[in-house]
């Protein structure tokens, strides 16, 4: 490999998928596109929250990266050093250790959920970043469930089933509103709970939700939750999460088992991990980089998406960390590439937004395209119809709307996913907590074997090393 022209790039998000297909069709001989990524897949996390109201199964928000590359080099691998005198990066293959030649080398890694910022969420809250919180979420709920048929105190019956997002953006919105499809569909199975006994409540620090949005959607979508018994609370503040729920900045406490977080991220630690062999210039975890999305300061160096603070020219202001950005950045860096290879000047990144959307639940949605307002069902399908468009593949296109067709029609699964191995089924209930419902059984993750405990609002396992961005 050390004699090939290599154009590496690391991380298999939208970014790093766009950025390969782009440059696989143009790049000139002996040049070839290597992508590097410590996933075999790349995530569509827009449509995280579909998975969690089992909307959609999560097989089919995922894609191998293998079958989005024709012409490229795909190796499953975790970067942790790059030598750039040497002009090649060191990584941890299945097969151990390799080195891997650049001419250039591209970051688009991603970032990570955050749950420091608000005191015992890292502890006690789950994330919603990756497939396997998805799954670990929808899980939860159908545990919870179970365990109220079985508990006798009223009180203890509710807090297991108060469902609390934390955070109003577009995640925080539209898992509020799966989570609240998802129960209602699902709660006629559970003879035994009552409709009083499960809610859901959406967190919000600023006055209105969607800030992304204009103020009149924001608000119209706060309403149309409320009407459909969401309890959208905003300017609202978390203070502390604990195992029996939230205390909010006020001093107020809601009694809540589960607690799903939709709020900050986190720089990947690869960019820490990179700064200390690297002069790279980073401003809050960020790779800081020139118009044209160059490293400053390191030629044949660049980055983009999630984990790059790259200015748009159209605008004046940081590239928000979204899908559509990332999408951008990606067939500008194509472009820059292939003009700095024919010896031609790079163009600075400039993109305007063709517009926002998200979903409120079923068949409801707001959005803005093109300075046009929309909301209601025109939103929702406008929102099913864009994201479809984006999922690489015919045959999964084909497969997702056969799905969303059926769901429309009939009940959603309540199937609750475990991965118990032959070797392990014999031991499985003998490890089972026998009383409390504070301890559930579970297991969680692709290939993943085996049960552990959860605390009682089920922390999420740490997340695995995957890059992904969300819109």
């Amino acid at each position: 490999m050390d004699a090939e022209k290599n154009i590496v790039i690391v991380g298999g998000g939208f970014a790093g998928t766009t950025l390969a297909q782009a440059l696989e069709k143009a790049l000139p001989a002996p040049y070839r596109v290597v992508l590097v990524s410590d996933e075999s897949y790349s995530t569509f996390n827009p449509m995280l929250a579909e998975v969690v109201g089992a909307s959609v199964f999560p097989e089919q928000v995922i894609v191998p990266i293998r079958q989005i590359l024709r012409q490229s080099r795909f190796i499953m691998a975790t970067v942790y050093d790059v030598d750039y005198e040497r002009r090649e990066i060191h990584a941890t293959t299945l097969a151990g250790p390799r080195k891997i030649a650049f001419e250039h080398l591209i970051f688009a890694f991603g970032t990570r959920a955050n749950l420091s910022l608000v005191p015992g969420m890292s502890e006690h809250a789950m994330p919603l970043k990756l497939v396997g919180d998805a799954m670990f979420i929808r899980n939860q709920v159908l545990r919870r469930l179970a365990c109220i048929e079985l508990e006798a105190d009223p009180a203890l019956r509710r807090r297991l089933g108060h469902f609390v997002v934390v955070g109003g953006g577009f995640s925080g919105v539209e898992v509020a509103g799966e989570l609240a499809d998802y129960i209602h569909s699902v709660k006629h199975y559970y003879e035994l709970v009552h409709d009083d006994e499960l809610a859901v409540t959406l967190l919000q620090d600023a006055n209105r939700l969607l800030l992304e949005l204009p103020e009149a959607l924001g608000r119209m979508a706060a309403q149309a939750m409320t009407d459909r018994g969401i309890d959208v609370r905003l300017e609202t503040r978390a203070a502390r999460v604990d195992a029996d729920g939230i205390t909010l900045e006020g001093g107020e406490f809601i009694a809540a088992s589960t607690v799903i977080c939709t709020i900050g991220t986190k720089p990947n630690p690869l960019v820490e991990r990179l700064g200390v062999r690297l002069p790279l210039p980073t401003q809050r975890g960020r790779i800081e980089t020139e118009a044209d999305m160059s490293v400053r300061g390191m030629p044949c160096v660049w980055a983009m998406g999630d984990c790059a603070l790259v200015c748009n020219a159209a605008t004046g202001q940081p590239s928000p960390p979204t899908a559509q950005y990332a999408v951008a950045q990606a067939r500008q860096l194509a472009n820059n590439l292939l003009r700095q290879l024919a010896g031609r000047d790079t163009r600075a990144f400039s993109f305007v937004a063709r517009g926002m959307m998200a979903t409120i639940g079923h068949m409801k949605g707001v959005a803005q395209i093109y300075g046009i307002s929309v909301a209601g069902l025109p939103a929702w399908l406008l929102w099913r119809a864009f994201y479809l468009s984006r999922i690489p593949t015919l045959g999964r296109k084909l497969r997702i709307f056969v799905e969303w067709t059926w769901s429309m029609f009939f009940s959603t699964d309540i199937t609750h996913l475990r991965f118990t191995r032959s070797n392990e089924a014999d031991g499985a209930h003998r490890d089972t907590p026998a009383a409390s419902p504070r301890t559930q059984v579970h297991s969680i993750g692709d290939g993943v074997a085996g049960m552990d405990v959860a605390p009682p609002v089920g922390r999420a396992p740490e997340a695995m090393p995957g890059v992904g961005v969300r819109t």
